[in-house]
């Protein structure tokens, strides 16, 4: 058994998602959101980091942090604990992020998502996007549409990942999971090995940068699914970052390459339960229909806000409607509904009066990506 072992089983103990190793600070573990350190547990040391760093990580992978600060993978302490890892090195010394991996992949309708996602599942091209902040759960939820898949249809299903988080067993669909930097070098590499595996449906784990970006649209012009995450916050932003990344002298062939082939964006966010212990999904969720495809050629995409308030018999979901049902649920308290909401004034008249001053105060701003 690794050393680190010990930190990881009582990360599971107290229920916690993320465990934090940092040199010269006691380890700490996020519960439901809050971090807070380890009861009883010592202050790392460079000598104990070290060790710990090292025995769970191949020995080339750990020269190679070594060297330049940064390293991601995925270690599975047994068959029902594996960790997506981040290493880092930090103002003190060596340090590093250890979040829990459910080894059950939970299903859509046991994470709340909106039924009309199941939709996107069915679709034969196209791209897709699933959007939020970091540690929104976009991976959990993008899992959950991989498995409603591969109960549900016959695809072949490629998934480029760095690390690889969830793993799918083959179930009525065949399921190909490459991991960056490992099986592939990098996101846009393996998107455009996909094109010659004979690949239904490729999910490509993060579209950070232009050539993945526009790898992905053809793709979904010629005819593959496409799923992909984003860090932005609602449908809008999603579509202006796509859009943005390319030069300005391309941006309206993108726009239009765009229109065609885009299916669907569901964005999302976690917010605190105030009902009981843990954390609840909210989604955004735009569909495709040709008020949309005209919309995104044009550039307009400020009309996307009142298409989706408009868009209910679509499916379709505007993220202060499920904020605000999550409110009138009681899951939720007023201040985290104000603090997540993207039009701050109809959520304010709910926080108690010092509450309001303290929105006042600080412009009541919403939350960035």
């Amino acid at each position: 058994m690794a050393q680190i072992d010990h930190y990881f089983r009582a990360l599971i103990e107290v229920g916690g998602s993320d465990l934090h190793l940092s040199e010269g600070q006691p380890p700490k573990v996020r519960v439901h959101g809050a971090v807070t350190a380890l009861e009883g547990e010592p202050v790392l040391t460079h000598d104990v980091m070290q060790a710990l760093l090292s025995e769970i990580c191949e020995p080339n992978a750990f020269a190679k942090y070594m060297e330049t600060g940064d390293l991601d993978f995925a270690y599975e302490m047994d068959e029902d604990s594996r960790f997506r890892c981040n290493y880092l090195k930090q103002q003190y010394g060596l340090a590093a992020v250890f979040r829990i991996i459910p080894t059950k992949i939970a299903t859509l309708d046991d994470l709340g998502i909106p039924e009309v996602v199941k939709s996107f599942g069915h679709l034969r091209s196209g791209l897709v996007l699933v959007t939020g902040p970091t540690g929104s759960g976009k991976s959990t939820t993008l899992a959950a549409l991989i498995d409603y898949i591969n109960t549900n249809m016959s695809r072949h299903i490629v998934t480029v990942e760095e690390p690889i988080e969830f793993v799918h067993r083959n179930k009525n669909s065949i399921i190909t999971q490459r991991e960056v930097p490992i099986q592939t070098p990098s996101f846009a590499d393996g998107l455009r090995a996909a094109l010659r595996e004979d690949a239904d449906i490729v999910l490509v784990g993060e579209m950070r940068d232009l050539e993945t970006i526009s790898l992905a649209l053809t793709a979904a012009e010629t005819g593959l699914l496409v799923f992909g995450t984003l860090h932005t916050n609602n449908a809008r932003k999603t579509v202006d970052r796509l859009v943005d990344v390319f030069p300005s002298d391309q941006q309206s062939q993108v726009r239009t390459m765009l229109a065609a082939s885009l299916r669907g964006v569901v964005a999302q966010l976690l917010m605190k339960r105030s009902d009981k212990p843990g954390r609840t999904a909210v989604n955004e969720v735009l569909v495709s229909t040709p008020a949309v495809s005209a919309i995104i050629r044009e550039g307009a995409t400020q009309k996307l806000t009142d298409v989706i308030t408009g868009g209910k018999q679509h499916g379709m979901q505007f993220m202060d409607e499920a904020i605000w049902d999550r409110l009138r649920q009681g899951m939720v308290t007023p201040l985290e509904a104000y603090m997540k909401s993207i039009d701050k004034t109809r959520f304010k008249k709910f926080l108690p009066q010092e509450q309001q001053e303290l929105g006042n105060a600080t412009g009541g701003a919403p939350d960035e990506d």
